[in-house]
């Protein structure tokens, strides 16, 4: 009897012992004294920007790899990331029509995807299940994807988080490249948690089709008529999502300020807008291809979020003899109209939110804060020293180049002069100096902004790859 009262008395005590115990850890939790796992803690490692990191390729038949590229097919290898060895991922090229250009010209620096759990199911690096190594295709500046994102995060719009990275195969140096976040499970999850919504990357079948569907355009409640949106689901689906979907689509060409407000995260997409606007990409949604972006949908609400900025800062138009290729019309692109008409008529998800004078003020509000906020302020030109500072010593190194050191560094002071230029644009058709419209500036050329002392083909074109299709490497200043 004794001895079971000790054992009650003992076991009381430790029972108080484990809930005063518990509670203590759940203050500390509460408190930041204990961080808790979390499942996103790759961004403290891979996505640190105080410096470049190594990724070294462990591969069987890298020849094999490459002469195998242009199919996209996932190959087995081990990656080795800041000297951590992660066995058995998938590796693939990437790309769109980059990868045509690249086999076209018997070029191997591709654009590279890895896929963590390719092969084993629940394989990740501390929580990231996908990355996208970005090589620079078109890019002299090597800056275009990295400051796009950086321009997103700072006006509060969710981005993939990237880092610059020096990739070596089998030990051997292949080049600068910028790993980028994959918008997959990790990625929603870090930003909207285990309750997150619905994640899409629309993309078109050809570019003869309409792509209603990506253009954001209701047409019907069939699910199978919007097959550019559900067959690039980047989540798994709950069963009412594409209900929900659609009916945020049918709301949003209503186009009353009611129905936007509840189908359309108003402000979040305004924001993009307008960084989107600045950038001038017209290899986006405001562009006649209409694709480059994420689709999130929680609670029956849309967002468009940032994707791919390769051809951004005007240089989709180099070398389309459709468009006009000098600098002026980019720095000028006019902000209320950053598409050619026949294009914005296709794009409901702009067009009906600036038929409303309410949200027209709120997106000029945007980019007022962005070009005070960014630009003006000198964070631009802060965030281009700092990364060429950090970059350079490997781009001199880089041996699949798509330009030589020399073309690096003017590819850099070129994207920051655009940048300039484009923010003393804006600034003025805020103003009223400059007319927002492309009939306005037609018949006021004089107020646009001088961009003549900057050419696009500075910061990349595909000139450069045949010149490196030619010589085999860009050494040389």
């Amino acid at each position: 009897m004794f001895g079971t009262k000790r054992a009650d008395t003992a076991t009381a005590i430790a029972l108080l012992c484990a809930v005063l115990l518990t509670a203590v850890f759940i203050v500390a939790g509460a408190t930041g004294a204990i961080k808790p796992a979390r499942a996103d803690a790759y961004m403290e490692r891979l996505f640190a920007a105080e410096h470049v990191h190594t990724i070294d390729i462990v591969i069987d038949d890298w020849d094999a790899f490459i002469a195998a590229a242009p199919t996209e097919t996932y190959t087995p290898c081990d990656l080795v990331i800041d000297g951590e060895r992660i066995r058995g991922v998938g590796l693939r090229a990437k790309g769109n029509n980059s990868l045509g250009h690249m086999a076209e010209r018997g070029l191997s620096r591709y654009s590279l995807k890895v896929e963590f759990d390719h092969y084993e199911r629940g394989l990740t690096y501390y929580g990231l299940d996908k990355l996208s190594l970005d090589a620079a295709f078109q890019d002299n500046s090597y800056l275009k994807t990295y400051l796009a994102y950086d321009m997103m995060r700072h006006m509060g719009v969710p981005a993939p988080a990237t880092s610059f990275t020096w990739v070596t195969v089998n030990g051997e140096p292949w080049g600068l490249f910028l790993a980028v976040e994959d918008p997959e499970d990790a990625y929603t999850e870090r930003l909207w948690g285990a309750g997150h919504g619905a994640l899409y990357k629309p993309d078109y079948r050809s570019l003869e089709d309409e792509n209603a569907d990506v253009a954001l355009r209701y047409t019907d409640d069939d699910p199978a008529s919007y097959p550019g949106i559900f067959d690039r689901a980047r989540v798994a689906l709950d069963p009412d999502a594409e209900g929900r979907l659609i009916e945020a689509l049918r709301l949003l060409a209503a186009g009353d300020r009611a129905s936007i407000e509840r189908s359309v995260d108003v402000d979040l997409v305004l924001r993009y807008f307008a960084v989107q606007t600045f950038v001038a990409n017209l290899d986006g949604y405001l562009g006649s291809t209409g694709h480059n972006y994420l689709l999130y949908e929680e609670d029956g609400r849309i967002a468009m979020l940032p994707w791919d900025y390769n051809l951004a800062f005007g240089t989709y138009a180099l070398g389309r003899r459709e468009l006009p290729d000098d600098a002026g019309t980019y720095v000028n692109l006019p902000i209320d109209e950053p598409a050619a008409p026949e294009v914005l008529a296709e794009r409901p998800l702009f067009t009906n939110l600036m038929a409303h004078a309410e949200y027209r003020d709120r997106y000029h509000a945007h980019l007022d804060e962005f070009v005070a906020g960014y630009v003006e302020s000198g964070l631009l030109s802060e965030r281009v020293a700092t990364a060429v500072e950090l970059i350079a010593p490997y781009v001199a190194e880089d041996p699949t180049a798509f330009c030589t050191y020399g073309e690096f560094l003017t590819g850099a002071s070129t994207i920051e002069a655009f940048c300039q230029l484009r923010g003393q644009s804006v600034r003025e058709q805020l103003a009223g100096g400059i007319p927002a419209t492309w009939e306005g500036q037609a018949a006021a050329p004089a107020s646009l902004v001088d961009a003549s002392s900057i050419a696009l083909e500075d910061l990349g074109e595909l000139a450069d790859l045949d010149a490196t299709a030619e010589t085999g490497e860009r050494d040389g200043t």
